[in-house]
């Protein structure tokens, strides 16, 4: 080893400080410092202690298996281009997670928190900056939709999560001075309304379900209360910001218009809903009218296949005839925008059950954490994706995945029981 233990473990410190806050600012700085990591973890020796810590931790096992399922399913796939594709977006699962988990310590964790939410700040402050014209649109961002370093479909959930990381100090950390109690109230607020100005309809769903995920955690055992808060502050909330944004009034009608035109046309028509009459709706290409396309066309292609799936690369000719046979007009798709259906039609059941057993040893290793901020996020990191990989792809896209891989790498750390 070219440096010493004591080196090494400041270097990956500051290394995963720089990528925490650089994890949802910019594409390339994350990709510079995880290049950087994941070089010093392979020529930094001590193989053996590596590999034993993966083989021990069923979390890090399931993981790999994840991507290896992906790997095999290329023997049966005709596109191994687009299969290559697939596998290269998935390699946070064989090397990344393991890497980070090893590396990191519990001393890190509340730094590397911090410069996260740090991060996040500062995208608060662009993005308000944006939205009043202060500063001119760059990058992703308008002035109807102000997320500058990336596309509302990963900015959001992201915002949700950081939202939940925030308000969990403000109901749970008693230690909180007056000064830092104010500060975080305020910057969820400030968090909050940025959440209902901005475009990303998964990541509100994300929000309202953390919301709900903290009530329950706050009473613990008592479901009542559980459900009467929730019951009264999802719907506040709600009202609140649909008479005051705009862009989530707009966002919530066309997801209810299209709704309803699809099952308009589908009464017109007389259509049963079965797989050889629902595809004739071919003129529905409305955001929400195609994921439903989308669902039930993966359905039909899963079906062809059950166990072992078409292939890692086959998603988008096996759609793309299917599609073409029964709504020609309507778009074609690489993916589904579900993260279950893609996993269905690409490595079938036998996917599907390694993906799933990745949020089982999440969930089952958060109640061995003696504190109950690792518990109670540990536990909500899983629920929330959870949900949101119904509407699209979240464990493929960058932004996502690496925030998925990054806290997993210290809330489920040195838990696990034999």
């Amino acid at each position: 080893m070219l440096i010493n233990k004591f080196t090494l473990d400041n270097l990956y410190k500051y290394l995963l400080l720089l990528l925490a806050f650089f994890m949802p600012l910019t594409v390339f700085g994350a990709n510079l410092i995880i290049v950087v990591i994941v070089t010093l973890w392979l020529f930094s020796g001590n193989y053996l202690i590596k590999y034993n810590q993966v083989v021990s931790n069923k979390l890090l096992l399931a993981s790999v298996i994840f991507f290896t399922i992906h790997v095999i399913a290329l023997i049966w796939t005709d596109d191994i281009r687009w299969g290559l594709n697939i596998v290269h977006k998935m390699w946070y699962f064989l090397l990344l997670f393991p890497v980070l988990t090893s590396i990191m310590q519990k001393e890190y964790i509340r730094h590397v928190i911090i410069a996260f939410l740090l991060a996040i700040g500062i995208t608060e402050v662009l993005s308000y900056l944006i939205w009043f014209e202060i500063l001119p649109p760059f990058k992703n961002a308008t002035v109807d939709n102000p997320t500058p370093f990336m596309s509302h479909v990963s900015y959001n959930p992201i915002l949700a999560f950081a939202i939940y990381l925030v308000c969990h100090q403000v109901f749970f950390n008693k230690n909180l001075s007056k000064l830092k109690f104010s500060l975080y109230s305020f910057f969820v607020i400030l968090m909050i309304i940025n959440m209902f100005i901005t475009g990303g309809r998964a990541g509100q769903v994300m929000f309202f379900a953390a919301m709900a995920i903290l009530i329950f955690q706050f009473f613990n055992a008592e479901k009542i209360k559980s459900l009467i808060a929730t019951i009264i502050l999802i719907p506040g909330i709600f009202f609140v910001a649909y008479n005051s944004s705009d862009l989530f009034e707009k966002r919530v009608d066309s997801a209810i218009q299209d709704i309803v035109r699809y099952e308009g046309v589908n009464i017109e028509k007389n259509n049963p809903i079965d797989f050889d009459t629902i595809f004739l709706l071919a003129n529905i290409n409305t955001p929400v009218g195609e994921r439903i396309s989308f669902a039930i066309y993966s359905w039909k292609i899963f079906s062809t296949s059950p166990i072992l799936g078409v292939g890692t690369g086959d998603f988008p000719n096996e759609y793309e005839k299917i599609n073409s046979i029964y709504s020609p007009k309507m778009v074609t798709t690489s993916h589904p925008h579900n993260m279950y259906s893609l996993v269905l039609v690409q490595t079938g059941i036998l996917g599907l059950v390694s993906l799933l057993s990745i949020f089982y040893y999440q969930i089952k290793l958060s109640f061995y954490s003696s504190s109950r901020f690792i518990r109670d996020v540990g536990i909500a990191l899983p629920l929330l994706f959870l949900l949101i990989m119904l509407s699209d792809s979240y464990l493929l896209g960058h932004y996502t995945t690496l925030m998925f891989v990054f806290f997993s790498s210290f809330l489920y750390k040195d838990f696990e029981k034999n």
